[in-house]
């Protein structure tokens, strides 16, 4: 029996790449829709629609993907997906609902489809997991960076800053070692604590404990000057100079 599975996943490319691990795992199913926020999640359920299985990325463009369950009353077994650290997903392998890192292998989507084969878990696991993202666990505490057929750890106040480049987002640590990361610029300031990182402009997230010195610029800019050297230009645009400055002052 094929079973009717919800995709909540805000990156486009993230939720196609699901969908073709989904497809390789020769799990028999069928991908019903790929909702890309809250808002339409919510709505999505308000209209009746009831899928089998949802796979849910935890952090969407407008808020945390728990946010739904505030909103609308769901007994609906969900496989939590995101890029938390390694720790979080060795708690939750015993429960019936799976709680993936990205990207996601195919050995451990079958896996977790199995388990939601044998046992029709319910969102027993949901409130330990909100626990794990309120308060001073709300943001990402660790990148887990792949490397050849393993991974490591980089713990994200180790971060100087975050940059783009030729579509490609690294994050640099202080020593100035840089780590590819999976995600983009705006994905990574829903991920990181607004309090010690702040986006410059288009192409630069840094930390707050990096910044060295500050300068004025041309037409309203402000040049920054890091710890750590660094490939890219750190200047603040004019667009933002005006919110860096309250940032700097500890509002926002």
């Amino acid at each position: 029996m094929s079973i009717k599975i919800l995709i909540v996943e805000d990156e486009v490319t993230a939720a196609r790449r699901l969908a073709r691990v989904l497809s390789e795992t020769q799990f028999p199913h069928e991908v019903i829709s790929i909702i890309s926020s809250v808002e339409d999640a919510v709505n999505y359920f308000r209209f009746g629609n009831k899928p089998d299985l949802i796979l849910m990325d935890i952090h969407l463009s407008d808020g945390s993907s728990f946010e739904i369950f505030n909103q609308v009353e769901l007994h609906i077994p969900v496989i939590f997906i995101t890029a938390y650290d390694e720790y979080a997903i060795s708690a939750f392998k015993v429960n019936s609902i799976d709680y993936l890192l990205k990207p996601v292998k195919k050995e451990e989507l079958l896996a977790a489809l199995e388990k939601f084969k044998r046992n029709s878990p319910e969102v027993d696991v949901l409130d330990r997991l909100k626990d794990m993202f309120t308060g001073k666990q709300k943001y990402l505490r660790r990148f887990v960076i792949k490397s050849g057929s393993g991974f490591y750890v980089v713990e994200a106040n180790e971060v100087a800053l975050a940059y783009a480049e030729e579509k490609v987002v690294f994050v640099q640590d202080f020593q100035g070692k840089r780590h590819i990361v999976d995600y983009t610029l705006e994905k990574l300031m829903t991920l990181l604590d607004p309090t010690h990182f702040f986006r410059i402009n288009r192409k630069v997230i840094v930390n707050i404990r990096s910044i060295k010195s500050i300068s004025t610029w041309f037409r309203g800019k402000l040049k920054i000057v890091l710890h750590t050297d660094t490939p890219v230009d750190t200047i603040v645009s004019s667009a933002h100079t005006s919110a860096f400055r309250k940032w700097l002052e500890g509002g926002q």
